[in-house]
């Protein structure tokens, strides 16, 4: 059986991407009904097509993906959800599943592996990509206070957040525009509010503070 799927980002390439892997990829196995860029986009769409999954990115214009998922369970209470982010921190992770997500992939997910995560998600499954498991079972294991969120984190818009994350891994500039479509000069831009924002000066202590509250 075809699975329908709404795809649900706020990088058009990005969809697009994702639109040409699973068609080559999922031919004859999943079928994408409709594609949006925020939440509203994405709420009205899945009240329109009910879909069996939506791909969901976890950081959205106006209120994220668990907005999303709070505010389509009226209208489409069989939809199940399957996050796609480049972000693969704890408290994105938790805070999605407890939002009412089935399962969570990175976006360096393969092609064929993500038809496979659909169709399992579709089937009831959850499905996590490995590392993010872990996450998960520390969680309901009481070792990771999801609820502790950090305040100077809070500071961060959502795109400041993923800047921070991939350049406090070690990501070049020019590897943080490619990865999130966006220019070196506004990477360069974020970067600089991000250290602003959390008092740091420079690449290393943002890493020394990232991974501390095990964001990386």
């Amino acid at each position: 059986m075809t699975v329908r799927i709404v795809i649900v980002d706020d990088h058009a390439m990005f969809r697009s991407g994702v639109r040409a892997e699973l068609s080559s990829a999922g031919a004859g196995q999943v079928e994408v009904v409709a594609e949006a860029a925020d939440v509203d986009q994405a709420v009205t769409a899945i009240a329109e097509h009910r879909p069996d999954v939506v791909l969901l990115d976890v950081h959205l214009p106006g209120g994220g993906g668990v907005e999303v998922m709070r505010r389509s369970q009226g209208t489409a209470p069989d939809t199940r959800y399957l996050a796609l982010s480049v972000s693969d921190a704890a408290e994105d992770v938790i805070g999605t599943i407890r939002g009412g997500a089935r399962g969570y992939v990175t976006k360096t997910i393969t092609g064929p592996e993500l038809v496979s995560a659909i169709k399992r998600v579709a089937d009831g499954d959850a499905v996590f990509s490995p590392r993010l498991a872990g996450f998960v079972l520390d969680a309901f294991a009481g070792s990771i206070e999801v609820a502790a969120v950090d305040e100077d984190l809070d500071r961060l818009t959502e795109r400041e957040r993923e800047v921070m994350r991939l350049i406090a891994r070690g990501y070049a500039y020019k590897e943080v525009a490619k990865e999130l479509f966006i220019s070196i000069k506004t990477v360069e831009t974020h970067m600089s509010n991000v250290l602003r924002k959390l008092q740091l000066s420079s690449r290393h202590e943002l890493t020394r503070w990232a991974s501390d509250r095990r964001l990386l």
